[in-house]
């Protein structure tokens, strides 16, 4: 999902940093929110996790760059349910910084575009999972509807704030169009898959039912809070 170096000059790049804030501002309210609610301890330790595994996302999933930017499977919905929203807000920024830091330094100054590409459509997610997830489920409980749903929401976020850096970046020229297009047809293709690993994971922690209340895992995963 990287936004190619120079798709935003110089000049405007500034925006991104006011919408990295403000996502970041966002994020830092739900870990405050989740530090209340379940302790610092277990924020930190969902946060190591979502950040190695969002790394590992990055590094190790298949990924390819198509059109005005890059396709991959970054699970974001996946995050959502089994850590919770802070966990996975602060796994999604710290493991892309760490890939910036350590091995993509030339996707720094690119950072508030991807930062906020990621984040905006987690809080997506957790609208979404407001309004189609009834009071006191569970996440082990959803269908594949609902998967598909918190999925779709997440992708067609992605692609949308792709799409908005593109334009804000290069213009309506046809060419860059073709090319948004391309990467968000492309990008789409992953909804055919999250939802399954969505439900895989949760079949899974279903199966784990022992693990309720474990500090590292989202309470909602198994408790109808």
């Amino acid at each position: 999902m990287h936004i190619e170096p120079g798709l935003v000059d110089g000049g405007k790049i500034w925006l991104s940093y006011a919408t990295a804030a403000g996502a970041g501002g966002y994020a830092l309210k739900l870990a405050y929110d989740s530090a209340r609610e379940r302790g610092v301890l277990s924020l930190l330790s969902r946060s190591a996790a979502t950040t190695a595994l969002v790394f590992s996302f990055f590094e190790v999933l298949p990924h390819y760059p198509v059109g005005v930017s890059e396709v991959h499977l970054i699970l974001g919905s996946t995050l959502f349910l089994i850590f919770g929203a802070a966990p996975a807000a602060i796994g999604l920024a710290l493991g892309l910084l760490v890939q910036g830091l350590f091995f993509a330094p030339f996707d720094l100054p690119q950072y508030g575009m991807n930062v906020t590409t990621l984040l905006v459509p987690l809080f997506g997610i957790k609208a979404v999972a407001g309004r189609i997830i009834a009071p006191h489920t569970p996440y082990v409980e959803l269908k594949y509807l609902q998967a598909l749903a918190l999925s779709t929401t997440y992708q067609a976020g992605i692609v949308a704030w792709v799409a908005f850096w593109a334009f804000y970046g290069q213009g309506f020229g046809m060419e860059n169009v073709t090319e948004i297009t391309t990467f968000g047809g492309a990008y789409m293709l992953v909804i055919l898959v999250e939802p399954l690993v969505d439900l895989g994971v949760l079949a899974v922690a279903k199966a784990l039912h022992h693990l309720k209340g474990n500090a590292l895992l989202e309470r909602r995963l198994f408790e109808g809070v």
